[in-house]
């Protein structure tokens, strides 16, 4: 009886020394921070509706990148672009959004990962039918004046709220004379709404990737060769785009997370990715051997 009474006394022991060692581990001292993403309808890099749904490049990448996060518990937020710049500014959210532009006015609110992937420049997309009232805006090579188009007063334009199209094309519409000409949409799938909306006339031309209006265009069912587009004048080939996360302790110890990650995900996942997306994929890989070469900022 005494030796069970001592048995027993001692498994106390050890129940008790283990139960102190686990409430003092960190891993269960302190809950996980939920890391919230925050995705645009934003074809081909992610795909909200329609029987590619899930299948962007975006949408392909998250799960690869999330299961290398374990530090945190993450959830996807749909947002559009105007409420996904909200939520980033907001310091009381920790958040980041994976397809974002570094533009300096962003960069005084959000935290900016490296450089991530190479998207092809936006430029205009406009119905063939409306190719002459064009014409005398493009040069020969095929880029489209767009600051003398939109001082030239013969169009109206639909552009996404609060995107960035990079510093070129960002600095003509900051800069035009006639910003009543500039209809701004808000909403989701912008694009492929701004699509519809040119076909009926409401404006006769729309900024955005090519990839993007040949995405919604196919999904609506309008043929592609009723479309045009034209890069812009001065604006790069490529852009790149970044992750960008809260700009607080949280959200900069991610973005060191997402670095350390995305230099390698970046080559070997996402570019393959995003190929398949591109009008000319060989081409694409082709010039994505030196995407990275001196992307480091």
């Amino acid at each position: 009886m005494v030796k069970r009474c001592g048995r027993a006394h001692r498994l106390g022991i050890l129940v008790m020394l283990i139960a102190s060692v686990l409430s003092a581990s960190p891993r269960t001292a302190h809950a996980k921070d939920t890391l919230i993403w925050l995705l645009r309808d934003f074809p081909p890099l992610t795909i909200f509706t329609g029987p590619q749904t899930g299948q962007g490049a975006i949408d392909r990448l998250m799960p690869e990148l999330i299961a290398r996060m374990p530090e945190y518990n993450h959830q996807i937020m749909h947002v559009n672009c105007a409420r996904g710049t909200q939520m980033l500014q907001d310091p009381d959210v920790f958040a980041c959004d994976p397809t974002l532009l570094w533009t300096p006015e962003r960069a005084k609110t959000i935290l900016f990962s490296i450089p991530t992937y190479a998207t092809p420049g936006n430029g205009v997309t406009i119905e063939r039918r409306h190719h002459a009232r064009f014409a005398p805006f493009v040069d020969n090579e095929g880029y489209l004046d767009l600051a003398a188009l939109l001082e030239s007063d013969t169009v109206k334009t639909g552009i996404v709220a609060e995107r960035s199209y990079g510093p070129t094309i960002d600095k003509i519409l900051r800069s035009t004379s006639l910003p009543d000409n500039l209809i701004l949409h808000y909403g989701n799938a912008a694009v492929g709404s701004m699509l519809q909306m040119e076909r009926l006339d409401r404006f006769q031309a729309l900024i955005s990737y090519w990839p993007e209006a040949r995405y919604h265009a196919q999904q609506q069912g309008i043929p592609l060769e009723e479309l045009e587009f034209f890069p812009v004048r001065g604006a790069p080939k490529y852009q790149f785009a970044h992750f960008g996360c809260s700009k607080t302790d949280k959200g900069r110890a991610a973005i060191e997370i997402i670095n350390r990650e995305m230099r390698t995900l970046r080559t070997t996942e996402l570019v393959s990715f995003y190929s398949e997306w591109m009008v000319d994929k060989q081409q694409y890989l082709r010039d994505a051997k030196t995407f990275f070469d001196e992307a480091e900022h």
